[in-house]
């Protein structure tokens, strides 16, 4: 008896460590990135990666100047500037600047182009680019920043408010991760926007009140001119900011093995690492993020136009009683790693529960949505295999019954029957008393032969 009892006891012990012991697939580990708010994204597809209080409300310091930056490549879109354009710097714009803040160096009655401008906003984050390229868009500051604040609502910003296109701290004057990814990206369709935030350094020509200019780009990932050990190979772009109030941000992209990502790092700090250094955190853990986000994601082909998901009754047909469904092109999802197709749970959804003759291969007939866990890694479309002719008979029988399937059809007919039974009774009752009458009409004068004289 004890040793039947300490062998169940040792494999139930056994079954309890082997369960214990089995991986979890989707296992992902949080990186846990060291700032108030983070984002990252993956550009093609739109699919969140990480987030950590993306929709809070944050002070986005110079990130602000992705804003600027778009609206003025909007305008150049549009023809109202050109970048070749030359501009004159308005004395209007150099009102209410910080003393304290990034600069270029430009000076009232300085003429450079709009693109010299973007790349001295952009690169080294000029206040004084900033506004002057905000007048020459709009006429002035103000009606320039109302101009802000509808484009952030029109791509749907629901965290965001504008005070001043430059980043300037004002408590009116804030947004979130999550918006700050939908500008970058709005920004990112405008050609030459990554051109100019992916400058690690540029000389801007000599004007007619300076000399040529040699600018570096406050965004450590790209150049060590400003600082050591930040250097990221697979990053690019996209604006700096920094204040006592919003901390250190930073929003950047990057792509490795054909994975291309967005990432959005606010409210980072400054710390004291040991032998007396420093560390950036929007920087290192922006680093970071990526490095964690191309060990652990891949993109992998979950479906082929080979799988067929499902099959659909098909009426009317003598050829076919039903027609199988597929994709009409690979399905390609981004996931964790550990995670393969086989595990991904399947939820078909038709469009209707049976198809009428005649089907064209290629059509919609549903989609199919892959999931895990309860996230969903893709969606698709489901498309008829083949085509499935349809039976002359049984689509004409089917054309009379829908035809008399008509609300109006039946109505009318229903009124018909009414009128019929309304007949038949006319002449059940009124009818057949107006032919008795006539009939005793025309008896009673067979009998008469008329008066006698």
């Amino acid at each position: 008896m004890n040793s039947r009892r300490f062998l169940s006891v040792f494999l139930l012990l056994a079954l309890l460590v082997s369960l214990f012991a089995t991986p979890t697939a989707a296992a992902v580990d949080d990186p846990n990135i060291q700032a108030k708010a983070a984002l990252l994204v993956d550009q093609d597809t739109g699919t969140i990666l990480y987030a950590k209080n993306e929709h809070d409300h944050l002070y986005p310091a110079s990130l602000t100047k992705i804003m600027t930056c778009l609206l003025v490549l909007e305008a150049v879109d549009s023809g109202k500037l050109s970048l070749d354009q030359e501009v004159t710097a308005p004395t209007v714009a150099f009102n209410d600047l910080d003393e304290d803040g990034s600069t270029a160096g430009i000076k009232a009655g300085e003429i450079l182009t709009v693109k010299n401008l973007l790349y001295c906003m952009m690169v080294v984050s000029a206040n004084e680019a900033c506004s002057i390229l905000a007048v020459t868009v709009a006429g002035s500051v103000s009606d320039f920043v109302d101009q802000m604040n509808a484009k952030a609502e029109e791509l749907g910003c629901k965290d965001t408010h504008f005070a001043n296109p430059i980043g300037l701290q004002d408590a009116d004057h804030y947004t979130s991760a999550w918006d700050l990814y939908l500008i970058t990206k709005e920004a990112m369709t405008h050609k030459e926007f990554m051109t100019i935030c992916d400058t690690a350094d540029i000389i801007i020509p000599a004007t007619n009140l300076s000399a040529q200019r040699h600018l570096y780009t406050t965004n450590y990932l790209l150049s060590a001119f400003r600082a050591l050990g930040y250097i990221d190979k697979d990053a690019h772009g996209v604006k700096t900011g920094s204040t006592s109030d919003a901390g250190h941000c930073l929003v950047s992209t990057a792509s490795r093995n054909g994975l291309n990502v967005i990432s959005v790092v606010l409210g980072a700090q400054k710390v004291s690492l040991a032998g007396g250094k420093t560390q950036v955190q929007s920087f290192s853990e922006t680093s970071r993020l990526f490095d964690w986000a191309f060990e652990t994601f891949a993109s992998q082909t979950v479906l082929t136009p080979n799988d067929m998901l499902q099959s659909v009754p098909v009426t009317l047909s003598r050829e076919a009683s039903s027609v199988a469904l597929h994709t009409s092109n690979d399905v390609v999802a981004l996931m964790p790693k550990d995670i393969k197709p086989e595990d991904l749970q399947r939820t078909i959804t038709l469009k209707q529960d049976s198809v009428k003759a005649p089907v064209t291969a290629g059509e919609v007939l549903g989609s199919v949505k892959l999931s895990y866990n309860g996230t969903v890694y893709a969606t698709a479309d489901l498309v008829a295999l083949n085509d499935v002719s349809a039976s002359k008979l049984l689509t004409m029988w089917d054309n009379v019954k829908l035809f008399f399937s008509k609300t109006i059809v039946k109505a009318a007919c229903a009124l018909l029957a009414l009128l019929l039974v309304a007949l038949v009774i006319w002449k059940l009752t009124v009818g057949r008393r107006r032919y008795r009458y006539g009939q005793s009409v025309r008896h009673s004068g067979q009998h008469y032969r008329g008066r006698r004289r």
